[in-house]
């Protein structure tokens, strides 16, 4: 029980890190009255090159904000507990692959927020846990669908006001993460009687090569 709260507990450090520095961020520029968006994606703009590092860190008010905080700790922790061994590539991949995508392919406008990690963390967990048929992780991907199904819609360009492209981005990265590392992390657990089924299906198959050699040797005796 005290390993399992040692591990949880190392899970929420980088995730909350995480928040700490968006929240003084945004903090920092309430206090000063000024406006960082400036900071953001701007597609195919050399000034839009900076936004692929400061953009996630870049939120327009505190609902902006808050909206993103709560996912990301949930889902961050989630990623850091389940997939301790990977979790930094895949935050980092995430973090910018996305960015440099939605540089490249977003529509001209300042790009800003955390909302493409939301996503990728999301469709990482989701597709990971498919993919490795492990029941906890199938169950983190059903809450992760529970939680956070309604996400979908915010792919489609419903809201002008909404980075719909960062979200897309995010959701593309985080499934290709997912595949590329499905040898990775945790393993589904195998249980004893799959190893006996191993073992008879060996069996027969020796069965059946002793079988064909003594028959191929009478043959040749012939």
């Amino acid at each position: 029980m005290q390993e399992e709260q040692k591990r949880f507990f190392y899970s929420l450090i980088f995730p909350s890190f995480f928040l700490i520095i968006i929240w003084i961020i945004k903090i920092t520029e309430v206090l000063l009255n000024i406006n960082f968006v400036f900071l953001g994606i701007y597609p195919l703009k050399l000034k839009g090159l900076i936004g692929i590092i400061t953009a996630p860190l870049i939120h327009s008010d505190f609902q902006h904000l808050i909206a993103n905080s709560i996912p990301i700790l949930i889902l961050g922790t989630g990623l850091f507990y389940f997939y301790n061994k990977i979790a930094y590539k895949v935050f980092f991949l995430s973090y910018f692959i996305a960015n440099i995508w939605i540089w490249f392919g977003a529509r001209q406008a300042y790009h800003i927020g955390a909302s493409g990690l939301v996503y990728s963390f999301a469709s990482f967990l989701f597709v990971s846990g498919v993919i490795r048929k492990n029941i906890k992780l199938m169950a983190i991907s059903l809450l992760v669908v529970f939680l956070y199904g309604s996400m979908v819609w915010g792919l489609l360009p419903l809201q002008p006001h909404i980075s719909w492209e960062s979200h897309l981005m995010g959701a593309i990265a985080g499934m290709i993460l997912a595949i590329y590392y499905r040898e990775s992390g945790p393993r589904r657990k195998i249980y004893s009687w799959e190893f006996e089924d191993e073992e008879e299906d060996l069996d027969e198959e020796d069965k059946y090569w002793e079988i064909d050699t003594q028959l191929k040797e009478k043959q040749n005796e012939k």
